[in-house]
């Protein structure tokens, strides 16, 4: 049974950065697809960024392309998100989520995903 932990959230100004960590717990974890999701108030949770099991393939979405990265250290059985030039519109409760490796896939699709974190928030203010 997978278990996962956020960490990293926190109040941060228009501009600023964050590392949002995700701690696994698992033997499948270097063997499965992570994502990070995200849902502000009011809207449905949305697809963020999303890496293989090899870390060797990333994934974005349009809003975030450009200003965060996805990585991952098989060895810890972690995953990180590292998030500049943050948005006021970024301001959204964080989950990492996994999934099985799947070519082809779209891990874009929330649905996909079997095990998620319970989230950790993140704050931009203007």
């Amino acid at each position: 049974q997978v278990q996962l932990v956020e960490s990293g959230g926190g109040l941060v100004q228009a501009g600023g950065a964050l590392r949002l960590s995700c701690a696994a717990s698992g033997r499948t974890f270097s063997s499965n697809a992570m994502g990070w999701f995200r849902q502000a108030p009011g809207k449905e949770r949305e697809f963020v960024a999303a890496i293989t099991p090899s870390g060797g393939t990333t994934y974005y979405a349009d809003a975030v392309k450009g200003r965060f990265t996805i990585s991952r250290d098989n060895a810890k059985n972690m995953v990180y998100l590292q998030m500049n030039s943050l948005k006021p519109e970024d301001t959204a409760v964080y989950c990492c989520a996994t999934t099985y490796y799947d070519r082809g896939t779209n891990y874009a699709r929330k649905e996909r995903y079997y095990a998620w974190g319970q989230g950790t928030q993140v704050t931009v203010s203007s």
